[in-house]
C-alpha cells in the first residue's frame, strides 16, 4: 500500500499544496519538485528503494516503471494530480487530497480466465479478403470465405472456400461458424479449381474472425466482441489497421471475468412463467440467454459494459471486475477526504477510461480544465453506474452527479438509471452530459449544477438494493413512500379483493419471498422491501386480480410482512377446524350441490363443507364405500400361465 506520495508541479504550471494533500489524505507527502521527470528524477530514484511509493504522475508513467525495473523494486503506483485538478481552477488543494487518498486504497484485483488462441484465421469477403489473405498468412493460419467461385485464387498459401455465413458465436479463441451453401476448392487439375457439393449448415471453429464483407455484422455489437475484427473494404487504412492487429492475436490472453452471476437469486422464470428479462433485454452483446428459470452468461463473450449489473433488481447479476462495493469504497474516500481538507459543494464526474480521461486531459491542458469542487471519478463501465451508485453518491457527500457520456454508451440504460435515481433523490441532481468538446465540458462544468442537494452524509453499505433504500432516506427524511417511474425494480404489489380467491398461486411461485402466507388463516402477506417488480404474480394469478404499482416505502413497514388481502375461515361442519375461506366453499358448494353426479345427494354434498379427516370418515361410513370392495383379482404372472400349461 503506498503511503509516501512524490509530488511536482510540472515546471511550476501548477500550485501544489504539499501540507494540505498530507493534512487531508493521511499520507506523507514528499516536497514538491519541478522536474521530477528529468533534473530530478534522482529523488524517485531514493525513494523507490523505500517501497509504498505513490507518483502523482500520470504522463510520465513510462519513464518511471522503467527506472523501478532497473533498479529491481517494486513498480511505484501513480495518480494524476495535474490534469484532474492542478491545471483546473479555484481552490484545487481539496482536491488533489481526495485524488490522493482515493489512489492509495487497496482494491480488489478482478477475476481472469486464460483465452489461447492459436491463430486460426476466417477472412469474410471479397477482393480485399483475398489481399488481406496474402498479408496474414506467414502469420496465422488462413481461410478466406468468398461468396462465389470466381472469386477463388491461384495463391495456395492459404485456403479458400465458398459459400454464406449463416451465423457466428463464440470469441477470440472460440469462435464457431455456421455456414451455408459451403464448397471446398478440389486443388487437381487443369484450369479453374473444381469445387465440392454445396453443404448447408457445415460447422467450422476458428480463433479469429476479419470480417471485410462490408454488409451486416456477423455479431451483435462488433466492436464490444473480442477476437472479431471489422473493416470497410473500400478503406484501405481500415483493412491495414485491422490486420495489423490480428496478426497480434495469436497466444495467450487475460480475459476479464466482469460480472458474477447467483442463480438462486434470479427471478428470470419460475414454473415456465415469465418474469424479468432486464438483463436479456440491456445487454448488447448477447452473452446473456434463458437458462430455465435463472439466466446464464457466456463469459467469453461478455464484454462488461455493466448494463446488465445496473438493471438486475435483485442482485443476481454483480459488476466484479472490480466488485461494485469498491465504488462504494471510492466515492466514500472522495467524499470524506474532501471535506477533510476542507473543500465544500463537492461534485461528481463520472467518466470512462477512454474518451473521458482524454476529454479531462485536453481539457486540462489546453482549456481552463476542471473546477476546483468537481471531483472526477473514473470507472470501467459508464453503464454499470446505476442508479444505486448515483444515489449513494449523492447520499455520501456530493451534491449533484454529472455523469460524461462516451460515444458507445448503452444510452438508455444509463438514462433509465438517471431518472429512477432522480425520482428516489427527489430533486434533478443528476445530469448527462452528452459533450464531445473539452472546452465546452470545461465550461459547462463551470456553470452552477443545475439542481443540488444537502444531506447528512451516510455510508454506503450492503447490497445495490439496501444502498439505494439507504441512501434515499437521507436524501428525503421526511418522505414515506415516493412514487417511481415505471420498470423500476421497487414497489408494491396491489390486489384486487373482490376477484382474488386466495389460491396462493402467486405466493408459491414469488422468486423472492415477498408474497406469502399464514399457515393458520387464509392470508396473503406481502413485504414491500422484498419486492422485484418482477409481474410473476400478476402474470401467473388466475383471476388477474394483482396488479404492480412502482414505489418506494422509506417507512419501516416496508421490512415487514403486511396481510394485504385475508377473508374468514370456513369451520368444518363435522369437527369444527378451519380449513380453506368461507367464500371459496360457498362458491364450490354452489357449483357442485346437486349439480354434480358425486354430489347429488344431501349427505354427499355436506362433504364439501368436511374438511379432508371428516370428508374420509364420511366416505367410508357411506352406503356406496369404495374402500368395501371386494378384494380384488391377484395380478396373474407368466409363472401363473407356465403352471397351467404343466397341469395340462
Amino acid at each position: 500500500m503506498a503511503r509516501h506520495l512524490i509530488l511536482c508541479d510540472c515546471a511550476g504550471s501548477q500550485n501544489v499544496d504539499a501540507d494540505a494533500i498530507a493534512n487531508g489524505s493521511d499520507l506523507s507527502c514528499s516536497k514538491v519538485h519541478t522536474a521530477l521527470c528529468t533534473a530530478q528524477i534522482s529523488a524517485v530514484e531514493a525513494a523507490l528503494g523505500q517501497g509504498g511509493v505513490m507518483i502523482a504522475c500520470q504522463q510520465e508513467r513510462q519513464t518511471f516503471e522503467e527506472l523501478a525495473a532497473a533498479l529491481n523494486v517494486d513498480t511505484p503506483s501513480f495518480v494524476d494530480l495535474r490534469d484532474r485538478a492542478g491545471w483546473g481552477t479555484g481552490d484545487v488543494a481539496p482536491k488533489m487530497a481526495a485524488l490522493a487518498a482515493e489512489a492509495a486504497l487497496v482494491l480488489p484485483m478482478g477475476k481472469s480466465v486464460d483465452v489461447v488462441s492459436e491463430g486460426t484465421c476466417l477472412i469474410v469477403g471479397g477482393e480485399a479478403a483475398i489481399a488481406a489473405a496474402g498479408e496474414l498468412c506467414d502469420v496465422l493460419a488462413v481461410t478466406v470465405l468468398v461468396p462465389s467461385a470466381d472469386l477463388i485464387p491461384t495463391d495456395r498459401r492459404f485456403d479458400c472456400v465458398v459459400g454464406q455465413v449463416r451465423n457466428v458465436s463464440g470469441a477470440l479463441g472460440g469462435f464457431t461458424v455456421k455456414l451455408d451453401a459451403f464448397q471446398q476448392v478440389m486443388p487437381g487439375g487443369r484450369g479453374a479449381f473444381d469445387l465440392s457439393a454445396p453443404q448447408d449448415g457445415a460447422v467450422s471453429g476458428c480463433d479469429v474472425v476479419l470480417d471485410l464483407s462490408g454488409t451486416t455484422a456477423l455479431v451483435p455489437a462488433p466492436h464490444k466482441r473480442e477476437g472479431y475484427l471489422r473493416a470497410d473494404p473500400t478503406h484501405p487504412p481500415s483493412i491495414a489497421a485491422a490486420v495489423l492487429e490480428a496478426s497480434q492475436l495469436i497466444g495467450t490472453f487475460e480475459k476479464p471475468l466482469y460480472v458474477r452471476l447467483e442463480p438462486t437469486l434470479c427471478a428470470h422464470s419460475r414454473a415456465e412463467q415469465a418474469a424479468c428479462s432486464n438483463c436479456l433485454n440491456v445487454c448488447p452483446t448477447g452473452a446473456i440467454t434463458s437458462a430455465g428459470e435463472h439466466v446464464a452468461i457466456d463469459p467469453m463473450i461478455c464484454a462488461g459494459c455493466g448494463s446488465c449489473s445496473a438493471v438486475c433488481p435483485s442482485g443476481a447479476i454483480s459488476y466484479d471486475a472490480p466488485p461494485v462495493e469498491t465504488v462504494f469504497k471510492r466515492l466514500t474516500t472522495l467524499a470524506a477526504t474532501y471535506r477533510k481538507a476542507g473543500g465544500t459543494n463537492a461534485r461528481l464526474l463520472v467518466h470512462d477510461a477512454d474518451h473521458g480521461r482524454e476529454m479531462i486531459a485536453l481539457g486540462a491542458r489546453f482549456g481552463n480544465g476542471l473546477p476546483g469542487q468537481v471531483i472526477p471519478l473514473e470507472v470501467d463501465a459508464l453503464s454499470g453506474f446505476g442508479h444505486a451508485e448515483m444515489l449513494a453518491a449523492l447520499a455520501c457527500g456530493f451534491e449533484h452527479v454529472d455523469v460524461l457520456m462516451s460515444p458507445r454508451t448503452e444510452l438508455a440504460v444509463i438514462e433509465a438509471q438517471a431518472e429512477l435515481a432522480m425520482a428516489m433523490a427527489d430533486a434533478q441532481a443528476v445530469r448527462l452530459l452528452h459533450v464531445s468538446d473539452p472546452d465546452a465540458l470545461c465550461a459547462t462544468l463551470a456553470e452552477d449544477a443545475p439542481a443540488t442537494v444537502a444531506c447528512a452524509p451516510v455510508l454506503p453499505l450492503g447490497s445495490r438494493r439496501q444502498v439505494a433504500r439507504l441512501s434515499a432516506k437521507a436524501l428525503q427524511p421526511n418522505a414515506e413512500v415516493v412514487a417511481l417511474p415505471e420498470g423500476a425494480p421497487y414497489g408494491a404489489v396491489l390486489v384486487d379483493k373482490d376477484a382474488c380467491t386466495l389460491c396462493l398461486s402467486c405466493v408459491s411461485l414469488c422468486p423472492s419471498g415477498a408474497l406469502g402466507d399464514n399457515a393458520d388463516l387464509p392470508q396473503l402477506r406481502f413485504q414491500e422491501d422484498a419486492c422485484l417488480q418482477c409481474g410473476l404474480c400478476s402474470t401467473i394469478c388466475p383471476e388477474q386480480a394483482i396488479t404492480l404499482q412502482p414505489q418506494m416505502d422509506l417507512t419501516d413497514a416496508a421490512l415487514r410482512q403486511q396481510v394485504i388481502n385475508e377473508e374468514e375461515p370456513f369451520a368444518c361442519i363435522e369437527c369444527g377446524s378451519l380449513f380453506g375461506s368461507k367464500s371459496t366453499i360457498a362458491k364450490i358448494t354452489e357449483k357442485l350441490a346437486g349439480k354434480h353426479a358425486m354430489f347429488a345427494t344431501s349427505d354427499a354434498a355436506k362433504m364439501i363443507q368436511m374438511c379432508e379427516n371428516c370428508r374420509i370418515q364420511a366416505q367410508y361410513h357411506s352406503e356406496n364405500n369404495p374402500f368395501q370392495g371386494g378384494e380384488r383379482p391377484r395380478v396373474r404372472t407368466s409363472d401363473d400361465y407356465f403352471a397351467k400349461r404343466k397341469d395340462h
